[in-house]
């Protein structure tokens, strides 16, 4: 009878602790499986981020790289080059038209430079602007250099502060004109592919060195908005358009196929430039030369070096 009484207390007190011990060892058994879980859900949540980041900076990195190919210059085809005893432009190619005129304009960017290349931009036309060093002093004028080659317009040198070459020594012409080249590429990125010397006057030396500097040499076959009586925009649009300047006893026409055509940053210059441009188009006369001369001048750097 005894017996029967200890089993039966036994089995009341500790199978229910033997119960609970089971249930405890299950639940912290589950809890290590969720937790187990949980964290590999989490690995595999961060994998997944790691690679849809993966993609994204790839596929962000492809269509950049696609932007910048479009962005790239396509090349240009070479039709002119420039007469180095004349200054004209001559063809080189076949498929070069030979109405045609090259537009520059000296002295940028002075006052009015950035309103003529609006004007060209506006007529779809081109030109070679030849710039100063003494006009990029300040930051504005920095920042109009910027806007004329960023408008696609070729920038050439002028030398740095418009000196007559021939009265000074050769350390000074090379300085005139590799110091604009450096403070034009400090501005722009790139150098001068042009060269034009204040009033032509050209030496021996500054002709060499235009060659070491990978720059094509040009004056120019008629201008005249720097003569006293075509200082006025009508006279100087008729005297460009016709060839002629009768003020200047020039009596006859300068407009030949290939002209260097002559301008200025002036006031009275860029009152005539659209009557210009739209003057010798009615003549049937193509003015976007520029374009076709760099190419030119990338393969003439080529043979320097």
């Amino acid at each position: 009878m005894k017996n029967i009484i200890w089993f039966i207390v036994f089995m009341a007190v500790f199978l229910p602790a033997c119960e609970n011990d089971t249930t405890n060892a299950e639940k912290e058994s589950e809890k290590d499986m969720a937790q187990e879980q949980t964290e590999n859900d989490k690995g595999e949540q961060e994998e997944t981020e790691d690679q849809t980041g993966t993609g994204e900076k790839e596929s962000a990195d492809e269509e950049k790289q696609q932007e910048q190919n479009q962005s790239e210059e396509e090349p240009v085809e070479t039709l002119y080059q420039i007469d180095s005893e004349t200054s004209s432009v001559v063809p080189v190619n076949e498929d070069a038209p030979e109405k045609a005129v090259l537009l520059t304009i000296d002295d940028a960017p002075d006052k009015h430079a950035l309103e003529m290349a609006g004007t060209l931009k506006e007529l779809d036309a081109n030109a070679i602007f030849f710039v100063n060093g003494h006009f990029l002093e300040t930051q504005e004028d920095k920042e109009a250099l910027k806007q004329l080659h960023e408008m696609g317009f070729e920038i050439g040198n002028h030398t740095n502060n418009h000196p007559l070459l021939p009265d000074l020594p050769t350390e000074e012409q090379e300085k005139e004109i590799v110091n604009l080249n450096d403070k034009v590429e400090d501005i722009i990125g790139e150098r001068p592919k042009f060269f034009r010397a204040p009033n032509g006057a050209n030496t021996d030396f500054t002709k060499n060195l235009v060659k070491d500097e990978g720059m094509v040499l040009m004056n120019w076959t008629y201008g005249y908005d720097y003569f006293e009586p075509y200082m006025d925009a009508d006279k100087l649009a008729e005297a460009m358009v016709s060839g002629k300047g009768p003020e200047v006893d020039v009596d006859y026409s300068l407009l030949k196929p290939g002209a260097n055509l002559l301008m200025h940053d002036r006031e009275w210059t860029m009152k005539a430039l659209e009557d210009i441009v739209t003057g010798l188009r009615i003549k049937g006369i193509k003015l976007s030369i520029p374009k076709q001369l760099r190419q030119l001048t990338r393969q003439t750097n080529r043979k320097l070096i």
